[in-house]
């Protein structure tokens, strides 16, 4: 695929940030602008843990949790509780940050970066999650692929699926915007099923369009596409054109929210916890109306 856009180099040989530079002071006022009645909605979908000694961890499977945890007891009467608690960062049941260390191709990490030089047993030292820790604020869009259903088992998700859905929701997608898709599927619930997916083709509109940061419940198929590059997302849009991910979104109450609002459009804010030296963190991204 050495004809598809790539961003490497783009903003030097050494950026960290990738499409979130596409945020500008411009573009982040246009998300402040957003923000009219004061309603939050969280797009991060609820994630419950389960006891540290009650079963095996497996991350890569979606049958076991994402999360385990332990209470620490500091004696009776103690006046605070607290907890040790295991995350499991990519598992589909924790929506969390990809940071553009999480991805390499050809031996190498964004923006040209060596594995070895990016990353080692001590942590990411070239593209962690933890670069997004002073946030990114910005204008989302709602794009619902399937208002009040879901997407039908494997559907490959096109730029026409995306010109579709924003001339439905009457909204023009900008330079710098964070992208929201709702296909309607849960990747844990849904997981026995043939999932819907990005195409290399919607990985390009996103480029067309500009888009920052991308968040849903749409990813890369599962099983993959029949005569589709398999991994689009992470492969392309995080690997070649640097757009941090938002894995295991949970948009159905944005969608419900923006569809008693009839606006499709509102200030998208995250931020990744200052824990260094991951390939991603847990996030809990908000729209604000």
């Amino acid at each position: 695929m050495s004809d598809f856009p790539s961003n490497w180099g783009r903003w030097g040989d050494s950026d960290q940030r990738g499409a979130v530079n596409l945020i500008t002071d411009e573009v982040r006022a246009r998300g402040v602008a957003e923000a009219r009645i004061g309603l939050t909605v969280s797009i991060a979908r609820a994630t419950t843990p389960f006891p540290l000694t009650g079963g095996p961890m497996a991350p890569t499977t979606a049958a076991t949790t994402a999360v385990q945890t332990a209470m620490l007891f500091t004696g009776f009467g103690a006046p605070a509780m607290a907890e040790v608690m295991i995350v499991t960062t990519h598992h589909p049941e924790v929506t969390h940050l990809d940071g553009l260390g999480h991805w390499a191709e050809g031996g190498r990490v964004y923006p040209g970066v060596d594995v070895a030089d990016s990353s080692g047993p001590t942590g990411v030292r070239h593209g962690a999650a933890d670069v997004y820790g002073d946030g990114i604020l910005t204008r989302g869009v709602l794009l619902d692929l399937a208002p009040g259903r879901r997407l039908s088992p494997g559907h490959p998700v096109t730029g026409a699926d995306l010109d579709t859905a924003a001339a439905r929701a009457g909204v023009r997608v900008l330079p710098g915007d964070a992208l929201v898709v709702r296909g309607g599927w849960d990747r844990v619930v849904d997981g026995d099923q043939p999932l819907p997916g990005m195409t290399l083709d919607a990985v390009r509109w996103m480029h067309e369009h500009g888009i920052a940061v991308y968040a849903g419940d749409i990813g890369d198929a599962r099983p993959p596409l029949p005569g589709e590059t398999p991994g689009a997302l992470h492969r392309f849009a995080l690997g070649r054109l640097a757009i941090p991910l938002i894995d295991a979104a949970d948009p159905e109450n944005l969608a419900a929210v923006c569809e008693r609002l009839e606006r499709w459009t509102f200030q998208f804010v995250v931020a990744a916890p200052r824990i260094v030296g991951t390939t991603g963190l847990p996030v809990n991204p908000l729209a604000v109306f």
